[in-house]
């Protein structure tokens, strides 16, 4: 499992270029753009392309040249292999077969932007891709915003804006960063509270490259007696919905939504 060049060319390390010209094939999502890789370094390793819509069909001939004794790389378009591309499946099958996988460590576009961010390092999680339709979105939204650590999302442009407002809603104006082309020549980390990202993006469209964004974990919450709380949940309730001011509640104090939404349940006499 050969880590890649996310964007600059000399990123790769010198032993993911040995391992490249000694196999005796190469799997990769997309033959064209690993072909750069291979002109730039000299690697002349013959390439087969795996993805998403040819893995049925590729695996069993990789496991079978594996039977053969032959070696065999996986690389992705860029980064680390099996960060939110394929390879999972390959990999589980190959252990199963009784084979054995080397990871050849090396980019991450994941890393690359938490170390820019400038966020805390020392607990993070990464969720990759968020869902496309809105309801789901939400719903994992709701799940995530208590985690605590520093929160690593995949983005793509056209979407960025309305991730980032979804985000602002569920987390509150955490502090984040929208790292874009990281290693390449118009790099950009763009550091603000989520509102103002997303309102940045909302009136400037969406940017050209590849995106992560990178989010602050949950603010630790201060000390707070049952009577305060009730106090600015009463005054929440007088104007949003149960689940509206349960979340607006649990983002001004930093408390676990779940806890503030039983408290508001409670406050209003309504049913679940």
């Amino acid at each position: 499992m050969v880590a890649t060049p996310i964007g600059n060319l000399l990123d790769v390390t010198l032993r993911a270029i040995d391992v490249l010209r000694a196999a005796d094939l190469v799997l990769c999502e997309d033959t064209r753009i690993t072909r750069r890789l291979f002109e730039r370094h000299d690697i002349t390793t013959r390439l087969v392309a795996y993805h998403d819509h040819n893995a049925e069909r590729v695996r069993p001939a990789a496991l079978a040249a594996l039977a053969e004794g032959k070696a065999i790389a996986i690389v992705s378009d860029a980064g680390t292999p099996l960060v939110s591309d394929p390879g999972y499946k390959l990999v589980t099958e190959t252990i199963e077969a009784g084979y054995c996988v080397f990871p050849v460590p090396g980019p991450s576009a994941a890393l690359a932007a938490l170390i820019a961010a400038g966020l805390p390092t020392d607990r993070f999680f990464f969720e990759g891709f968020l869902p496309t339709k809105q309801s789901a979105r939400l719903t994992r939204l709701t799940e995530l915003a208590d985690v605590p650590a520093t929160m690593i999302f995949y983005e793509s442009a056209s979407r960025l804006a309305g991730s980032l407002r979804a985000l602002a809603q569920a987390f509150g104006s955490r502090k984040a960063a929208v790292c874009r082309e990281l290693t390449k020549l118009f790099e950009e980390v763009r550091r603000d509270r989520l509102d103002a990202l997303a309102a940045h993006y909302e009136r400037e469209g969406p940017p050209k490259g590849e995106i992560v964004i990178v989010i602050a974990p949950p603010p630790e919450a201060a000390p707070m007696g049952e009577a305060e709380l009730d106090e600015r949940l009463d005054a929440a309730l007088r104007t949003l919905s149960l689940k509206d001011a349960s979340a607006a509640v649990a983002a001004e104090t930093g408390l676990p939504r779940k806890h503030v939404y039983q408290r508001a349940l409670a406050r209003s006499g309504r049913k679940p």
